[in-house]
């Protein structure tokens, strides 16, 4: 009667795999509602998104406002501050992930 022992490890498998997938799902209704804010020109702008991209906050210190000049770089500190957010999101996603899958390896 060994084969039955297969069929042990094969159920133990079995509710290791479900317990993993009900743990990624969690973590991704969780990743919903985290923010994280990036910033760009020593927090002259912001922008908060959640880490599932959803941007939630734009925020533009006053002193930027005034010229066309101001513009430009206003423009340039809002693609910084985006490209500051995605980063931090990433970082947040891989730990929670990394947690649900018990330090697996797997693509979401």
């Amino acid at each position: 009667m060994r084969g039955f022992g297969g069929m042990g490890q094969m159920g133990q498998m079995m509710k290791q795999a479900q317990m993993m997938q009900m743990n990624i799902k969690k973590a991704q209704e969780e990743l919903a509602t985290i923010e994280v804010t990036g910033e760009a020109g020593s927090g002259a702008v912001k922008i908060t998104m959640t880490c599932k991209n959803v941007c939630k906050r734009v925020e533009i210190d006053a002193s930027l406002l005034g010229s066309e000049d101001d513009k430009e770089m206003l423009e340039d500190l809002m693609v910084a501050a985006l490209n500051d957010t995605q980063k931090k999101i990433d970082e947040v996603v891989q730990t929670k992930m990394s947690a649900a899958t018990g330090g697996m390896k797997l693509p979401f």
